[in-house]
């Protein structure tokens, strides 16, 4: 199981990111897939989550409203769009999945909001 996640950078306060995570190494489509983040010096917490299928979709309070997970099984990406950005939501964000029973990480890509 491979994920390689991309689109992170540095943006000011209110604009935009899209970050994609490339899976690869197992059936993705059968898969839920979730977005996590980790501050410097913070516990790592659940961002987003996506089913298999897409049809349910959970957010952390802290980003409903301004973000959304999608994905694409025909190219086995997961995605996170990433509007009116605060600087808050500076951190490294990271794609994982849980296939039998195994946990998986992406290396992480830096998100970093300024005020």
């Amino acid at each position: 199981v491979q994920l390689v996640e991309s689109g992170g950078g540095l943006v000011q306060a209110g604009g935009s990111l899209r970050l994609s995570c490339a899976a690869s190494g197992f059936t993705f489509s059968r898969y839920a897939m979730s977005w996590y983040r980790q501050a410097p010096g913070k516990e790592r917490e659940l961002v987003a989550q996506i089913t298999s299928a897409g049809g349910i979709r959970n957010y952390a309070d802290s980003v409903k409203g301004r973000f959304s997970i999608s994905r694409d099984n025909a190219k086995n990406t997961v995605y996170l769009q990433m509007n009116s950005l605060k600087p808050e939501d500076t951190a490294m964000y990271y794609c994982h999945t849980t296939v039998l029973s195994q946990y998986y990480w992406g290396q992480g890509t830096q998100v970093t909001v300024s005020s």
